[in-house]
């Protein structure tokens, strides 16, 4: 199947990522794609966007070279409570709310604990997606999540950035591959998610489908595979 989608990328407004918006969406015409998130790093990473940047989002088109653009945050869920780095004013700005643990700013504690925290922050009606949840920066209980998942209809998401030799995340491979076991198990849907800080980086999951095929995921539950149903699964906008 032709991957439709790309909704976890970064843009120089990131802090650490090397390519424009308008760079971004030009690569992502030219790959065919139908949707390109743009997602930067919420404000707690180092270098990164203020919520001033999200709060002025209406300039930027939502079309660009017949590119639908979705333009949100990766959050940071911050501790074992679930909270996360934007409030709720700034959150209603955004297309798409992707939600994640990194080092930087987590205040983690046991595996239950992180669990709970993960899990927290997927009942956070404006939270769509969770990064990376198998990179290994917290020890999680995999099937907790995917069943969480289930309930709150938060993807959870397959990072291919996560297994590059660079960054030395060695746990990524079993546990990205546990991740997409437990889904097929209940039945529930994934989302790819290149997390590309450079725009020929975007769409990018080779190291991913590999462990997509060994799993033998079925491509109904793959939601890059499909606009519509990536679009129809989404939380809604809290009213």
């Amino acid at each position: 199947m032709k991957t439709q989608l790309d909704v976890h990328t970064h843009t120089v407004a990131s802090g650490h990522a090397y390519s424009t918006i308008q760079e971004m969406a030009t690569a992502a015409a030219h790959m065919g794609l139908k949707i390109l998130g743009i997602t930067e790093h919420g404000p707690s990473i180092p270098g990164t966007c203020q919520p001033i940047y999200f709060r002025n989002m209406h300039c930027v088109p939502r079309e660009m070279y017949g590119v639908k653009l979705m333009m949100g945050a990766e959050l940071n869920i911050l501790n074992t409570q679930g909270e996360i780095d934007l409030d709720e004013s700034d959150l209603r700005t955004l297309d798409l709310r992707i939600a994640g643990i990194h080092s930087l700013c987590w205040q983690g504690g046991t595996k239950e604990e992180n669990t709970a925290g993960v899990i927290q922050a997927m009942r956070n009606p404006y939270v769509q997606i969770i990064s990376h949840p198998g990179d290994g920066t917290a020890l999680l209980d995999f099937e907790q999540l995917v069943l969480a998942s289930k309930e709150t209809h938060t993807l959870l998401e397959i990072n291919n950035h996560s297994l590059a030799p660079a960054r030395h995340k060695t746990v990524a491979r079993p546990n990205n591959l546990e991740l997409l076991q437990l889904a097929k198990k209940h039945q529930v849907p994934v989302i790819l998610g290149s997390d590309a800080h450079i725009s020929m980086m975007i769409a990018k999951y080779d190291k991913i489908m590999p462990l997509v095929e060994e799993a033998e995921m079925p491509d109904e539950l793959i939601m890059n595979y499909s606009t519509k149903r990536f679009l129809d699964y989404l939380k809604p906008m809290p009213q």
